[in-house]
Formats: structure tokens, C-alpha cells, sequence
């Protein structure tokens, strides 16, 4: 599959053909300015509150082009910093979209690497609990399985369910096309007739 193509349309175009639960909360967002809008599958983790090992040992084991999601379950220590940012890029990962905290966003802003989540903190976490990768998770308040197709930017985080992908990305893009096609003023004019309707 094209994972990149997925990044043609922003979370708000996908918001069409996918329903509420396809995307993460509000307090899930870019973590640094002008942000590029990255796509490609999820590869999840899971992770013990404070312990940040396993988020470590999947920047190794994502193939090229995935987008790692995790979910902390703590808000309370970084899990991820400039270094591993760096290491995680020069593997092929797109980017990460982590539900907790992060540090050295100087670093990854320096670097380029499109991280979103829940805020910055200083104070990393410990490596020592092994558990399995690549599992069902919960991040930003939703389902996120493995290999589901991620769109992030500055709009927000939109995960696509991996077995409707192809069949959600080509109604997107018959929408903005449509949309396009009808130009802003024709928009703008069947726009006041909806809403006066309800007036009448």
C-alpha cells in the first residue's frame, strides 16, 4: 500500500467519510510550530507508567516508514528525547505520535522529526519493563491498532481503520475534489440556504 498518499488530505478532509472515534482528542497536538503533516501505519506500544523501554526498543523494530504510537499511561515522565528522536528518523521512522509527555522538543524541532502528543517535561523515565510490541492500544482517548493508517498535522490526528483505508482515502478524495470543483462562492451560497432553512 501507498502510505504516503494518505497524507494528501488533512485530518479535517478525512473528517468527512470517518466518524468521531477515528480521532484523537484535542490535548493530543503538534509539539512544535509548522509542523509537516506526515501519514504511514501505526506500530503501537504500550507502556508501563514511568518506564519508557518499550517505546525505546520499537524506534529497532518499526519497519521504514511507520509511525509509532504509544500509549504511556503517565503524564508524569518523558519518554522520548532529542537523541532517540534522531536515532528513530535515521531508521526511516515518520514520525511519533505519543500519548504523554516528551522532552528535548529544541532538539527534535532542530531535526525535523514530526512528534505529537500531550506536552514537554524534563524528567525522563527508566528502562526495565520487557512487554510485548505492537499490540492494541488506546491513544488520544481512542482504538488504535497495529497498521492502521495515521494522518497527522497542525489540524489534529486522524487514525484510519487499516482494513477500510483504501476504500476511506478514495471518498476523501472524491469530496475534495467535489469541493473544489464547486469553487468558495457557489459553497458560500448553498452554505446560507442550509442555514436559513432551518430558520424558515
Amino acid at each position: 500500500m501507498d502510505y504516503e498518499k494518505f497524507a494528501q488530505f488533512s485530518p479535517c478532509d478525512y473528517a468527512g467519510p470517518l466518524k468521531r472515534e477515528s480521532f484523537m482528542d484535542a490535548g493530543m497536538k503538534e509539539l512544535w510550530q509548522s509542523i509537516p503533516r506526515v501519514s504511514g501505519p501505526a506500530f503501537t506500544v504500550n507502556m508501563v507508567p514511568g518506564d519508557n523501554l518499550a517505546l525505546h526498543r520499537a524506534i529497532y523494530e518499526a519497519p521504514r516508514g511507520s509511525i509509532i504510537v504509544a500509549q504511556t499511561n503517565s503524564m508524569d515522565y518523558a519518554v522520548s528525547g532529542g537523541n532517540v528522536c534522531a536515532i528513530a528518523r535515521g531508521l526511516g521512522i515518520r514520525g511519533f505520535v505519543i500519548d504523554g509527555v516528551v522532552r528535548d522538543i529544541a532538539e527534535v524541532r532542530e531535526i525535523k522529526f514530526p512528534i505529537f502528543g500531550r506536552g514537554v517535561l524534563p524528567m525522563p523515565g527508566t528502562k526495565k519493563a520487557v512487554l510485548p510490541l505492537n499490540t492494541p492500544i488506546v491513544a488520544g482517548g481512542i482504538a488504535v491498532n497495529p497498521g492502521d493508517i495515521i494522518v497527522a498535522d497542525e489540524e489534529g490526528i486522524a487514525v484510519i481503520p487499516k482494513e477500510k483505508a483504501e476504500e476511506i482515502y478514495n471518498q476523501t478524495k472524491e469530496n475534495v475534489e467535489k469541493e473544489k470543483a464547486m469553487g468558495f462562492e457557489k459553497w458560500a451560497a448553498n452554505h446560507r440556504k442550509k442555514i436559513d432553512s432551518f430558520y424558515e
